[in-house]
């Protein structure tokens, strides 16, 4: 686990795939950079490799995490994503095991490893309970827990698998932050999975179809902040 990181709940992961990238992915970032600063919701927000530079260096609130690298150190290993180049881009984490981009368990394990150290922190996707409990000995800063047949569906998991998840994941160590994702269309799917006990949420096709996808994020970030503060009372 990259000790060096902080980030404080709840908070929010944006994910554009390949949906958006140069001045469109830029626009929407600079829209979620103000509603991140607005609601105090901080937001990760992870582009392709090659926009990294571009939105690190213009927004301010925004953590950018780089969607993949790979574990190779340096020197030869044409086509990959080399570790020192993500953190030399700008980004101050990465997204691993996605479900659009699986790895071993054995490569995951070498590749948190690199991300500690080069400074990087880790987000490391989990399908299952038992992948999530896996997941956890390894150490990362956050396992997304999210039921991949729900991904894109605007379906999401019900409170027994958010809080299933979170316990088990603490259970192994509690420093882990848990990310609910999965089917997350609409503020009221954020407000639902915050109030089942979720710290954070996240979505990438939610907004990138939505009529606004502006909107949407501070739709889905304001719902964030209010079920959270409700929690609190």
């Amino acid at each position: 686990m990259y000790k060096e990181f902080k980030i404080k709940p709840p908070f929010f992961e944006i994910g554009p795939k390949a949906y958006l990238y140069g001045e469109g992915v830029l626009a929407l970032a600079k829209e979620a950079d103000k509603v991140s600063r607005k609601y105090d919701v901080q937001i990760i927000f992870d582009p392709q490799y090659t926009d990294i530079p571009l939105l690190a260096k213009e927004t301010e609130n925004l953590l950018i995490f780089a969607q993949h690298m790979d574990s190779l150190p340096i020197g030869r290993g044409y086509g990959s994503v080399l570790p020192e180049a993500v953190k030399a881009a700008g980004a101050v984490g990465v997204i691993l095991n996605h479900a659009e981009k699986r790895i071993s368990l054995a490569e995951l394990n070498k590749t948190i490893k690199r991300a500690d150290e080069v400074g990087l922190a880790t987000m490391v996707c989990a399908d299952t309970i038992e992948e999530a409990a896996a997941i956890a000995n390894l150490t990362p800063n956050i396992i997304v827990a999210e039921e991949p047949e729900l991904i894109g569906t605007g379906k999401t998991s019900d409170a027994d698998y958010v809080k299933k998840a979170i316990e088990v994941v603490c259970s192994i160590n509690p420093d882990i932050h848990v990310l609910q994702g999965a089917g997350i269309s609409s503020g009221k799917d954020v407000y639902k999975v915050i109030k089942a006990g979720a710290v954070a949420t996240g979505s990438s096709s939610g907004i990138y179809k939505a009529a606004s996808p502006a909107a949407m994020v501070e739709e889905m970030i304001h719902a964030m902040r209010k079920a959270w503060d409700e929690l609190q009372k």
